[in-house]
């Protein structure tokens, strides 16, 4: 529901390292004696890029990216058992360097149902829908699959995608994960970029995938400090055309990383 959160990536051997800062809210306003909640929130991302090598093309505008996102989403009962999320999401994703273009908008949409038996004695958690993102440019929903168990006192796992991990809890204060989860972004140049091969980049994009271990530190059941570090164990920095086609390869190489926040939420 609330989160604050550092990233820093650095300079790996293509020259280029990257900082992000989040903040998150998101407020769940309660509907009726059903439990049903409207969610509404705001999600903020601001990565800052560094560049130590010479490029082809003016990098001027590829130094500072925002993201911006709108939440509203809607909890109900579908029955005894399990919860249904659907979830609505604006974005506004660029460089900003004149004000808002068309470009800078796209639109998400979630769907998921949830089910969760907190007071079971191996606690789990299961969430199965469907993610419609129009940054990944791909005209289908795509799957979105989160397992959750607590299978011993002191071990859970969670299974899925974007994330799948084991995790020790040494305590009710402090725990350790490892995991493996993916990570991106996909952003809009509001000043098309000419390259040396004829080719046109409007798009900036990242997918990565992240190997990390987490340190978590339980101020309360809600409420955590984090930190973690990690490898890219897949990255991949791309100029893209407004046809989704990859026109220049900026970053390939894996990177160590940290990041660190704090966050309240119902997981």
């Amino acid at each position: 529901m609330f989160r604050l959160e550092y990233l820093n990536i650095p300079e790996n051997d293509t020259g280029i390292k990257t900082q992000r800062y989040k903040a998150l809210l998101n407020l769940p306003i309660k509907l009726n004696a059903k439990k049903d909640y409207l969610i509404t929130g705001v999600e903020y991302n601001r990565f800052d890029m560094g560049y130590s090598q010479n490029l082809p093309f003016d990098k001027s505008e590829l130094i500072r990216f925002h993201i911006i996102d709108l939440n509203v989403g809607l909890i109900t009962k579908w029955n005894e058992n399990w919860n249904l999320v659907t979830i609505l999401t604006p974005r506004m994703a660029s460089n900003f360097v004149t004000g808002t273009v068309t470009g800078d908008f796209f639109m998400n949409a979630t769907a998921t149902f949830w089910k969760e038996r907190a007071d079971a004695d191996k606690p789990y958690r299961i969430v199965l829908g469907l993610t419609y993102n129009s940054t990944t440019g791909l005209p289908v929903p795509l799957p979105l699959i989160n397992y959750y168990r607590r299978f011993h006192p002191d071990w859970s796992f969670t299974f899925g995608i974007p994330k799948s991990g084991l995790s020790y809890h040494i305590s009710k204060k402090h725990s350790l994960e490892m995991a493996l989860l993916l990570d991106g972004y996909y952003i809009n140049l509001q000043n098309n970029i000419p390259l040396e091969n004829g080719q046109v980049a409007s798009k900036i994009s990242l997918t990565s995938l992240l190997g990390t271990l987490v340190y978590q530190y339980h101020i309360s059941k809600r409420m955590s400090l984090f930190a973690m570090v990690g490898k890219t164990v897949i990255q991949e920095g791309i100029l893209r055309n407004d046809d989704e086609d990859k026109v220049f390869l900026l970053n390939d190489e894996s990177n160590f990383y940290i990041r660190t926040g704090f966050k309240i939420g119902i997981f």
